[in-house]
């Protein structure tokens, strides 16, 4: 039982690791590009670069104040889950923010501050994610938005950080909204990324009349696994297995040589794979 509690601890600070070097970048992101650029990119932070224009309001007073009773609202109608995981994330990052206020603008190019700013939030989000938190703001609202609507949470994603462009879009200008648009969109890219990494996968499936001899090639050239998929031919209605196997970007040259190689007649479907974990891939143990 000792250990099982030591274990515990640890991944709580590991959980609060992230969270702090996440919302750190997030924050000098927001501060350095995004809100002296007047780039509302969506999110609690893009509400935040709206009031401060209007009205002179300090960001992390805007930020804490609509975290504080989207938690109230994410306990009640979320479950206490939701509301813990976001608990850290919504009080850390409006801190960095007002920490990190007097810094100096970075550029003054509103494209370049909406492409790096938001390639900063992204990549600081992402780490946050990976320490299984987030920062809550607009995302509870989302999670509201999909449990009482008919719609996905990626849709709810995006009518909330649509109406916040377009808010953006009447208090700014259309220049500066679709410059927003530009950051919505590298953030989900940048939260995307270190999600997944660099390393890119490739699923392919095999359709070949002498699957035995290209499945035993790909063991021996390629040094890939392969799983044998049962499928049937929709024309001939006969049982044609169809071979898939996952390889890096850099084996896929090899793997299709091999293919042609055995069987020119083969078909071959190539697809990218977000994600791949596993032997031989990425093993999170």
């Amino acid at each position: 039982m000792v250990g099982q509690k030591r274990k515990t601890h640890l991944s709580r600070i590991e959980q609060m690791l992230y969270i702090i070097v996440g919302s750190a970048i997030v924050a000098v992101a927001y501060n350095g590009f995004l809100l002296p650029n007047y780039v509302a990119a969506g999110g609690a932070s893009g509400i935040s670069t709206i009031t401060e224009a209007l009205f002179g309001l300090e960001p992390a007073y805007v930020i804490w104040g609509l975290n504080i009773p989207l938690l109230f609202l994410a306990y009640y109608l979320l479950g206490k889950g939701s509301a813990f995981r976001s608990l850290s994330g919504s009080l850390i990052l409006p801190f960095f923010v007002f920490l990190t206020r007097n810094i100096d603008a970075f550029v003054q190019d509103p494209l370049l501050a909406a492409l790096f700013g938001s390639l900063g939030v992204g990549v600081g989000l992402g780490i946050v994610f990976l320490g299984d938190a987030s920062t809550g703001g607009t995302a509870l609202l989302a999670q509201l938005i999909n449990k009482y609507t008919n719609l996905s949470l990626g849709a709810s994603i995006a009518v909330v950080d649509g109406m916040i462009v377009l808010t953006a879009i009447i208090v700014f200008d259309i220049e500066l909204g679709l410059y927003a648009l530009i950051g919505v969109y590298m953030t989900s890219k940048s939260i995307d990324l270190v999600q997944t990494g660099f390393n890119k996968t490739k699923t392919t499936l095999i359709i070949s009349n002498e699957y035995l001899d290209v499945q035993e090639a790909i063991y021996t050239r390629v040094d890939r696994g392969v799983t044998r998929l049962s499928a049937q031919g929709g024309f001939t209605d006969k049982e044609r297995p169809v071979l898939m196997c996952v390889v890096n970007s850099s084996e896929l040259g090899v793997l299709k040589r091999t293919i042609k190689e055995v069987d020119p007649e083969a078909f071959v479907i190539v697809t990218d794979s977000a994600e791949v974990v596993g032997r031989g891939f990425y093993d999170p143990a």
